[in-house]
């Protein structure tokens, strides 16, 4: 797996490859080097080929670290699958879908 952060208006997360049990802790970690100071955090996706429990549960837990702090996350550019992926879940319910 890929990740790629950018600071601007929003800190941007793109993630590429797949988000499962061995990768999520990359995606975990990788954000809790970074210094949030925007606003919004928006997780990229058009690049993540599969996602599956526990990369919902990282997703899941920096949403509720965000929100603890004021600051909001969306996930934008979902492919077919892993929409299909948040909608069975109810995770489309739980995060701003984009």
């Amino acid at each position: 797996m890929e990740i790629t952060i950018t600071h601007g208006d929003a800190m941007c997360i793109a993630i590429k490859g797949r988000l499962d049990t061995v990768t999520s802790s990359e995606l975990t970690e990788a954000y809790k080097k970074e210094t949030v100071v925007e606003p919004l955090v928006s997780l990229d996706m058009k690049d993540l080929e599969y996602i599956s429990s526990a990369g919902l549960r990282a997703i899941l837990a920096m949403k509720k670290e965000l929100v603890a702090k004021g600051k909001q996350l969306e996930v934008c550019n979902l492919n077919a699958i892993c929409l299909e992926v948040f909608k069975v879940t109810g995770f489309i319910n739980i995060l701003t879908v984009k």
